[in-house]
């Protein structure tokens, strides 16, 4: 494998590219939603994802075992996006001092935070295998996510001709965060889409046994990750806005630009069809939507209803200017 996958547009990309470059021989096969380590017939998936304060979540929104639900959630579905399945995960916890609790009935942060950790481990059948605690500013949870599979599935794999596909529906998480931030509470349907995101291991690997391509979770966004997905791959997607599957009263636009929906986005060969689609969903209980295709070319063209539109920016840590 080559020592970096190429990485798509954006201020976080470019500073990626830099501390590649510095890494040099030293780094090997990065920029990818898991590290994979050959051990005898199988692959250990390894990922890390850190939740910062006011970044990732606010206290304000979430109690703190929501807050160690959906750290654990997002480590976890780097595994699915691989096609992985977990082993366990490790946890370094940054709690500040006392006086930084939210005064509502509840224990200990750190207990709390990591009642959810465990919670969301046991829903995917991992174990907690250890961790760190140290005092900090913000609340911080950093998790490491171990997993193991026979057949991995990578951003890079897609061919010209493939189809694109996501499971479930979008748009759900980007609803609650603007109700959150208007301060409502959200329906608890699309509180729970927020706070307690289910990772769809089944779901990543089924699909890498069906012949997955390519895959990777939709973090950044749809239009975001199609991005990724198409400049490791050196093709193009193309993705029909309107066949986005999306919640009730959800615009297509908002669709492809919502973040942390932690659904999976996979290039499945030319021979993989809506029947083998409602195959898929009976064995795993989620639905699989044909959005698009991978053609020769670059970058990601989105159109609705056969009318071009500009692609949505996806989340950045480091956005330009």
């Amino acid at each position: 494998m080559s020592a970096a996958l190429r990485l798509g547009r954006g201020g976080e990309f470019d500073r990626l590219r830099r501390i590649f470059a510095r890494l040099g021989r030293t780094g090997q096969s990065l920029g990818d939603d898991c590290a994979l380590i050959r051990v005898g017939r199988t692959w250990l998936a390894v990922s890390i994802d850190l939740s910062l304060e006011d970044v990732h979540f606010r206290t304000a929104w979430l109690s703190f075992a929501d807050i160690g639900w959906r750290s654990v959630a997002a480590a976890l579905s780097d595994l699915a996006a691989d096609g992985a399945e977990p082993i366990g995960v490790v946890v370094s916890l940054g709690v500040p001092g006392k006086g930084r609790g939210r005064g509502k009935g509840e224990g200990d942060p750190a207990a709390e935070i990591m009642a959810g950790v465990g919670a969301a481990a046991r829903r995917v059948g991992a174990h907690v295998l250890g961790g760190d605690l140290v005092r900090s500013d913000r609340y911080l949870v950093d998790v490491c996510v171990l997993g193991w599979t026979v057949r991995p599935v990578r951003r890079h794999g897609a061919r010209p001709g493939d189809g694109v596909w996501v499971t479930g529906a979008l748009g759900g998480a980007q609803l609650a965060l603007q109700a959150l931030a208007a301060g409502r509470r959200p329906p608890p349907g699309l509180f729970r889409r927020f706070a307690r995101p289910v990772p769809r291991i089944a779901a990543g690997r089924r699909l890498a046994a069906l012949g997955a391509r390519a895959m990777i979770d939709v973090s950044d966004g749809l239009a975001a990750d199609a991005a990724h997905l198409a400049a490791a791959s050196g093709i193009r997607v193309e993705i029909a806005v309107e066949q986005v599957p999306r919640f009730r009263s959800v615009p297509g636009h908002v669709a492809v630009a919502s973040g942390e929906e932690f659904e999976l986005l996979v290039a499945l060969p030319p021979r993989f069809t809506d029947r083998d689609a409602r195959s898929f969903r009976v064995a795993t209980r989620v639905p699989l939507t044909r959005i698009g295709r991978c053609v020769r070319g670059s970058g990601v063209r989105l159109t609705d209803h056969g009318r071009a539109i500009a692609a949505p920016k996806g989340f950045d840590h480091f956005p330009a200017g």
